[in-house]
């Protein structure tokens, strides 16, 4: 498995919460489906997604499907997030630049700025006199159409 599969893997809470569980020691489905608000089916396709991703071995006992963590299969996801660290000060450098855009764009983020227009004097009468609107009369029922009659003439 690559570690783009086994990230697409954990990419759901439920299935992180499941490896979270398996980690500490291996589970029955029952006990997994015990500690979550969903259906055991469900629990059962987190641990098929897990299972296809190598994160999980699957051991019959008896009745039961017991599931572990195969923690060897994690290394491949570390390994992979430790040669994508990076110094803090180049993180540190990154979000600077990201906060502070240049002069040039700093000119085109600011709105430009708009001629005011003269204000006409206004009379004091007018500013008091304001009229509401009239209310729109609601239209009337209709009365309902007159039935048709059909002649037969011939």
């Amino acid at each position: 498995m690559t570690p783009v599969d086994q990230f697409s893997a954990v990419a759901d809470p439920t299935r992180c919460r499941v490896i979270e569980m398996l980690n500490e020691r291996a589970m029955p489905v029952h006990e997994l489906t015990a500690a979550f608000s969903i259906s055991r089916p469900a629990i059962s396709r987190h641990l098929r997604v897990l299972k296809q991703a190598g994160l999980v071995k699957e051991l019959k006992q008896g009745r039961e499907n017991v599931y572990s963590l195969q923690r060897a299969m994690l290394v491949p996801m570390t390994q992979w997030l430790s040669r994508q660290s990076v110094d803090t000060a180049d993180v540190a450098k990154d979000k600077a630049a990201v906060r502070r855009p240049k002069p040039a764009v700093q000119a085109l983020l600011k709105p430009a700025a708009l001629p005011k227009a003269p204000r006409e004097a206004a009379s004091p009468k007018a500013e008091t006199a304001r009229v509401a609107p009239k209310p729109v009369p609601k239209p009337a029922p209709k009365a309902p159409a007159a039935p048709q009659m059909q002649l037969d003439l011939f």
